[in-house]
């Protein structure tokens, strides 16, 4: 799938852009303002690069339907040190209120350009926090695999077995979404993300370490089909686990139409086997004849 971008995710390269006057001011002062300049400058990129980090972050968090929160409030931080070397920048002596005021400003309209970092976690209903958090931490270990993997064949430079990996990365991320909206898939993907997955890390270090000196062709088609086999039992792993949610969904949808069945609803009752339907039609006659014996509001019944 796409990387989620966010909307906003440009704009912080046209502040950086906006503070140059800061950094090409510099070389014409003394040492003192030349310094203050720079750091001026310096905090401004700073804080913007942390802004576009957290933008996206926050990006990722919204693409998911089940996320866990930035653990570093990125445009906070991003915020606070724009603010802070604009304050800098505008500092003269005898003047340091009015510096101040403006790096708080500076603060202020940050946060509604860029709004603020999600603050909670996403977590539908039903769902086991505790077996989200177990999720969530094998997750973080594979992925850390991952990263192992393509760094290992990014030292080959070849493209063609970059994007291999990067084929297998997709669909090793496809489980990763799989297990964040079901949990309780955890027990039956353990293996692929522990011992199937450090297996595949330690083949590719192997075979870049070996091919990176020899060259040699068989061990790369050799390598190709491995990843091939790989992707493809990953690949079902993740289906498998989206049919254990339409097994859900079916069994749900099942019991209600059972149920309103019972109530006697038309839409429901047209779904029923044909020898199912005379029971619930005298169940619905019954249901009627038990309403007609009621008494209206206020009238007395022949006890009375």
């Amino acid at each position: 799938p796409p990387t989620p971008r966010h909307p906003h995710e440009g704009r912080p390269k046209w502040i950086t852009l906006a503070a140059t006057p800061f950094l090409l001011g510099a070389f014409f002062q003394g040492a003192t303002g030349m310094v203050t300049d720079l750091a001026a400058f310096g905090l401004v990129a700073s804080g913007m690069y942390m802004t576009r980090e957290g933008l996206v972050a926050q990006a990722g968090f919204e693409a998911r339907r089940v996320a866990k929160r930035p653990a570093i409030p990125r445009k906070l931080f991003g915020g606070a040190l724009a603010g802070m070397g604009l304050g800098l920048g505008a500092a003269m002596p005898g003047a340091w209120a009015e510096a101040g005021l403006i790096g708080a400003a500076g603060m202020v309209l940050h946060q509604i350009a860029f709004g603020l970092d999600p603050w909670r976690d996403k977590r539908p209903d039903g769902v086991d926090g505790f077996q989200q958090d177990r999720a969530q931490r094998m997750i973080d270990e594979a992925e850390g695999n991952l990263q192992a993997m393509q760094q290992a064949i990014a030292r080959l430079g070849d493209r063609r077995l970059t994007g291999r990996v990067m084929g297998f990365d997709a669909s090793v991320r496809q489980l990763f979404d799989r297990l964040r909206d079901n949990p309780g898939g955890l027990g039956s993907a353990r293996r692929y993300l522990g011992v199937y997955l450090q297996g595949a890390r330690d083949a590719t270090v192997r075979f870049a370490d070996l091919y990176v000196v020899t060259g040699d062709g068989a061990a790369r088609a050799a390598y190709e089909a491995f990843m091939d086999d790989l992707q493809r039992d990953f690949a079902a792993r993740a289906d498998r686990l989206l049919d254990g949610d339409r097994d859900a969904l079916d069994v749900e949808m099942s019991v209600l139409r059972d149920r309103l069945a019972r109530e006697g609803l038309t839409g429901a009752a047209t779904r029923l086997a044909p020898e199912d339907r005379p029971a619930l039609q005298s169940q619905e006659a019954q249901t009627l004849d038990d309403l007609l014996r009621m008494p209206f509001p206020g009238q007395k019944t022949p006890r009375d």
